[in-house]
C-alpha cells in the first residue's frame, strides 16, 4: 500500500512539474484541432507533421493507465483517478477523462471534423504550391512522367489506408479496436519487443527531415521568384534568399501558431486562384501546344530526380493517423481518401500536362517563371507571401520535434530543458531556433535549385514515409489477416518504393555536389 501511495504522489509531482511545458504544447494542439481545415493549409501537412507529438499527453495518460493497472490489479474504486490517466478508447467504447491537465474537456480541446473538413486538410496536403514543379517532372519523363502522376496517387491512397489500418487490432470478440494514435506508436509496435523505440526514432528522423527539407524549399523558392520577378534589380537570387531569411526570424520567437494560421485559409486560396491563373494562360495559348514535343523518352539521369518531385507532392501520411482519430466517422477515411486522391490525380496530371505543352522545352523549374514579365511579377509575390507565411508551420513542427527529442524527454533528454520555469525559452532554445533558421539559409544559398533539392527530399523522406514504411508495417503488424493480393501489393509497392527511392536519391545527391561545387567556385 506504501508503494501504491508513493507511485500516486510521484505521479502528481511529476504531472506539477511539467504543468507549465504541457499547457504551450496542449495550445498548439487545440489550435491544430480546433481550427480544423486551416490548421492544416500547408501543402504538404506539415502543419500536422508533429501531430506523433501533439497526441503526447493522451499517450502518456495511457501508459500511465497501464502502470496503475498492473501494479493495483485494476481501478480502485473511491480513489479518483490520478493525473494524466486516459481511460479510452478511440472506437468510443472506453470511458473517457472528465478533465485534462489544461482545463476542458477532451471533445473541447480536440473536436471531431467531418469527412470534407478531412478531406480538405488532405487535398491542402498534397494540392499545396509544390505543384508547381510537375510540369518540370514532365519535361524529362513525357508520358511516363504522366503516368507516375497516376500512379502515385493510386499508391499513396493505398499506403495511407494500410497505414491507418495498422492502428487497429482485433479484441476477443473480433470487433477493431484502435490501439495505436500516432505513426511513432506504429513504428515502435513493429520493432517492440527487442528494440521498442527504435521504430519510434527512425520515424522522427524522417519527419524532421522532411520538415528541415521544406523550410529549405520555402526560403528557395522565394529567392527564385523574387529573383525572376525582377530581373532587372542588381540583386542575385542569394541576395533575395537572405532577404526572405531576415523576414523569417521572428519565426524564432514563435510560441505557438494561432497568428499564423489566420492566414494559412487566404494563403490556400490565393494559390488556387494562382493555379487557375496559370492554366487560363496555358489555355489561351491552346493553338500552340507542342503535342509532337511529349514523348516516351525518358531523361535517364534527370528523371529518377522527376519521380521524388512526384512522390513529394503527394507526402500526406504524417499527419493521416490524428486526421482518422479525430474524424466524427472514422469509417468514411477510406472514400475521402479515394475522392481527395482522385481529384488531386486529375488536377496535377492536367496542370502538369497543359503547362508542359505551352512552354514545351523551355519549361522551368518552377512553371511561374514561364509566363509574361507582365503578369509574372504580380503571380510570384502573391507566391512568395505564402511561401513565407507557409515557412512557420513546417519550422514550429521541427523545433516541437527537436525540443521535445533533445530537451523534454522526460527524465532521458541529452540536454537540459529549454524552457524556464516561468516557461520562457532560455538562451540555448533560442539558439537552437536561429541556428535552424540559418542552417534553411546556408542550404538555400548554397543549392538553389528548387527541383534538386524537392527530387531529393522526396526520394529520401517521400518515399520512405508514404511507401516504403507503411507497407512494411502492414506486412509486420497485419500478416495474419491479409490476404494474398494485399501481401503481393504490399510486397511489390516496397520494392518499387526502394528502387525509386535508391535511384532518385543518388542522382538528387548527384546533382546537389555539382551545384554545390558550382556555388563554391562562383
Amino acid at each position: 500500500m506504501a508503494h501504491l501511495i508513493r507511485h500516486k504522489i510521484t505521479n502528481k509531482l511529476t504531472n506539477a512539474a511539467h504543468t507549465v511545458s504541457n499547457k504551450s504544447q496542449a495550445k498548439v494542439s487545440g489550435v491544430f484541432a480546433r481550427l480544423g481545415f486551416q490548421a492544416a493549409t500547408d501543402e504538404e501537412g506539415l502543419g500536422f507533421a508533429d501531430c506523433d507529438d501533439l497526441d503526447y499527453d493522451y499517450r502518456q495518460g495511457m501508459q500511465m493507465d497501464v502502470l496503475q493497472g498492473e501494479e493495483e490489479g485494476g481501478h480502485m474504486e473511491g480513489e479518483g483517478e490520478l493525473d494524466g490517466d486516459s481511460h479510452y478508447q478511440r472506437d468510443g467504447t472506453g470511458r473517457r477523462p472528465s478533465s485534462l491537465k489544461t482545463g476542458g474537456s477532451l471533445d473541447e480541446d480536440k473536436p471531431k471534423i467531418t469527412s470534407w473538413e478531412a478531406g480538405w486538410n488532405v487535398t491542402n496536403a498534397i494540392q499545396g504550391m509544390f505543384v508547381l514543379g510537375l510540369p518540370y517532372a514532365i519535361l524529362h519523363g513525357g508520358y511516363l512522367g504522366l503516368f507516375l502522376i497516376i500512379f502515385a496517387a493510386v499508391v499513396c491512397c493505398y499506403t495511407g489506408k494500410i497505414l491507418i489500418a495498422c492502428l487497429y487490432e482485433e479484441n476477443e470478440d473480433g470487433v477493431k479496436v484502435r490501439v495505436r494514435d500516432s505513426y511513432v506508436d506504429i513504428a515502435n509496435a513493429c520493432c517492440a519487443p527487442r528494440f521498442p523505440a527504435l521504430g519510434g526514432h527512425v520515424v522522427n528522423v524522417a519527419q524532421i527531415i522532411e520538415l528541415v527539407m521544406t523550410c529549405i524549399l520555402y526560403v528557395v523558392v522565394s529567392g527564385n521568384l523574387m529573383y525572376n520577378s525582377f530581373p532587372g534589380f542588381p540583386v542575385s537570387q542569394k541576395a533575395w534568399s537572405v532577404v526572405a531569411t531576415v523576414a523569417l526570424l521572428p519565426c524564432a520567437f514563435l510560441k505557438n501558431l494561432k497568428a499564423v494560421s489566420k492566414f494559412s485559409l487566404l494563403c490556400t486560396l490565393a494559390h488556387f486562384v494562382i493555379n487557375i491563373l496559370v492554366v487560363a494562360y496555358c489555355l489561351s495559348r491552346a493553338r500552340e501546344w507542342a503535342w509532337e514535343k511529349v514523348k516516351f523518352y525518358i531523361d535517364v539521369k534527370k528523371f529518377p530526380i522527376s519521380i521524388g518531385i512526384i512522390v513529394f507532392s503527394y507526402t500526406s501520411q504524417i499527419f493521416l493517423p490524428s486526421l482518422e482519430g479525430n474524424m466524427q466517422n472514422p469509417s468514411e477515411f477510406h472514400c475521402m481518401m479515394d475522392w481527395t486522391h482522385i481529384a488531386a490525380c486529375v488536377l496535377k496530371g492536367l496542370f502538369a500536362l497543359v503547362a508542359y505543352l505551352t512552354w514545351a522545352d523551355a519549361t522551368k523549374e518552377v512553371i511561374t517563371d514561364n509566363l509574361p514579365s507582365t503578369i509574372r511579377a504580380v503571380v510570384n509575390i502573391f507566391l512568395v507571401s505564402k511561401a513565407l507565411l507557409s515557412y512557420p508551420l513546417p519550422f514550429f513542427a521541427a523545433v516541437e520535434v527537436l525540443e521535445k527529442s533533445l530537451f523534454q524527454d522526460g527524465g532521458r533528454a541529452l540536454f537540459p530543458d529549454c524552457y524556464g520555469p516561468g516557461g520562457q525559452l532560455k538562451s540555448w532554445g533560442l539558439g537552437l531556433r536561429i541556428g535552424l533558421v540559418v542552417f534553411t539559409l546556408l542550404m538555400a544559398v548554397f543549392v538553389p535549385h528548387f527541383a534538386l533539392l524537392m527530387g531529393l527530399t522526396g526520394s529520401l523522406t517521400g518515399a520512405g514515409l508514404c511507401f516504403l514504411l507503411p507497407s512494411l508495417f502492414h506486412l509486420k503488424l497485419q500478416w495474419r489477416n491479409l490476404l494474398w493480393h494485399h501481401v503481393f501489393f504490399d510486397v511489390a509497392i516496397f520494392v518499387i518504393g526502394g528502387i525509386c527511392a535508391i535511384s532518385g536519391f543518388i542522382h538528387s545527391i548527384e546533382g546537389l555536389i555539382e551545384a554545390f561545387r558550382y556555388n563554391i567556385h562562383d
